[in-house]
């Protein structure tokens, strides 16, 4: 395979393509991040990525509150609108029609639409550059009933999710594995019933 070299830049793909929702002294606003990702499983910690100069920064830094709304595609169009948009000038929910509905443990509302949602806390406000990243612990994650099996279990492949990758929008497609099913499991030979013979 014949490769070439471009220099460092940021082209880890692909992303989830989120809506988050933030409130601050009673104005909500909705932006779309794609520099999110998790830090921690124990404690459940995430971040997002935002430029200082966003509309949703200050919210966010005075609330220390936002939710992750995971993006279905069918929403893909609305998700890039108000990543596009700032709030400063235009009521997203009016323009869209996207619907808040009150967390279960923040005071940030979530967003009625998303198939799955992480609330979120934040812990630490750290600069990187064009971006500062606030880190947050998910105190709590609400999902659609209809991603759940007969057995209760989550079946997010039924939620349709978008990702982005390095300006564009993508469709997660079929499910191809699960974790573990690159190890070589051999099938251990059991032994025959019935008297070994003497």
């Amino acid at each position: 395979m014949s490769r070439i070299s471009w220099k460092g830049s940021a082209l880890l793909a692909p992303l989830p393509a989120v809506m988050v929702t933030c409130e601050h002294d009673g104005h909500a606003n909705v932006f779309t991040a794609a520099w999110c990702g998790i830090v921690s499983t124990h404690p459940p910690r995430v971040y997002v990525s935002i430029r200082p100069t966003r509309h949703s920064y200050a919210l966010i830094r005075d609330s220390r509150e936002f939710v992750l709304n995971l993006t279905p595609a069918a929403l893909a169009k609305t998700c890039d609108y108000v990543g596009t948009v700032t709030g400063r000038c235009v009521d997203k929910f009016a323009k869209t029609g996207l619907t808040l509905i009150p967390s279960s443990v923040i005071s940030c509302p979530t967003l009625e639409q998303s198939p799955l949602a992480l609330e979120c806390r934040v812990t630490d406000i750290l600069p990187q550059g064009s971006h500062d990243m606030f880190l947050a612990d998910v105190v709590q994650v609400t999902v659609d009933e209809a991603l759940l099996d007969k057995d209760g279990h989550l079946r997010l492949d039924r939620a349709n999710l978008c990702t982005f990758a390095h300006g564009e929008y993508f469709e997660i497609g079929k499910k191809i594995g699960k974790i573990g099913f690159g190890m070589d499991k051999k099938k251990k030979k059991t032994p025959p019933k019935g008297n070994p013979k003497k």
